[in-house]
């Protein structure tokens, strides 16, 4: 049962983010490669033409320290988790393009849902097996990691899709489970560590 709820979880996700905004803004690149060298704009400081380059984002986080080896192991075992449900929060964002683009392509109301029904036969045919073997606590690291790729809670996303009814029946199944599908992502509270973690993963460093 708990499989199922997180596969349903999984397909509204990316269904419901049919409706959202592609917000992709373009990046001014001040630097061209040659060769041999590059070529950079100027800025124009205190009477002197300078160089001018953009410096990209560098995030340093301290050496963790723990205090015992249970503490050791539980990071370690969080580190193992995320690395298991990522993936499954960032699918609706890569195939969030893709579908969008298909959709374009079809005329009416009728070959699109057509369409949204063929995508999500083929996620419980690809996912089924993997989600059977998420435990409990993968579900909930899911629903908080929904949320900080979106900025939606996944009770929100499936309100929008499916009505207040179905939003209703799912928060229920997760409160058997010990969940809430209203959970946000805390990225400067609890959920600190865990934003650690996922800039680490996409850094390469983990």
């Amino acid at each position: 049962m708990f499989y199922r709820f997180i596969l349903t979880i999984l397909i509204f996700f990316n269904l419901g983010l049919l409706n959202a905004q592609d917000t992709t803004k373009n990046v001014f690149r001040d630097t061209i490669k040659l060769k041999d060298f590059e070529v950079v704009t100027t800025t124009f400081f205190q009477g002197e033409t300078i160089p001018h380059r953009t410096i990209e984002e560098v995030i340093v986080f301290p050496e963790r320290k723990f205090k015992n080896r249970r503490q050791a192991r539980k990071y370690t075992r969080l580190i193992y988790n995320i690395k298991k449900v990522y993936p499954y929060a960032t699918l609706a964002r890569d195939k969030l393009f893709e579908m969008n683009n298909h959709l374009l392509t079809l005329p009416t109301e009728k070959e699109q849902k057509k369409y949204i029904q063929q995508v999500e036969d083929e996620l419980r045919e690809e996912f089924e097996n993997d989600l059977r073997k998420m435990t409990i606590t993968q579900g909930r690291l899911l629903i908080k990691l929904i949320d900080r790729e979106t900025g939606n809670t996944t009770y929100v996303l499936i309100k929008e899709l499916k009505g207040s009814f179905s939003a209703f029946f799912w928060q229920a199944i997760a409160r058997i489970f010990k969940s809430n599908l209203k959970t946000k992502f805390d990225a400067r509270g609890e959920d600190r560590i865990i934003d650690e973690i996922i800039y680490m993963i996409d850094a390469g460093l983990i």
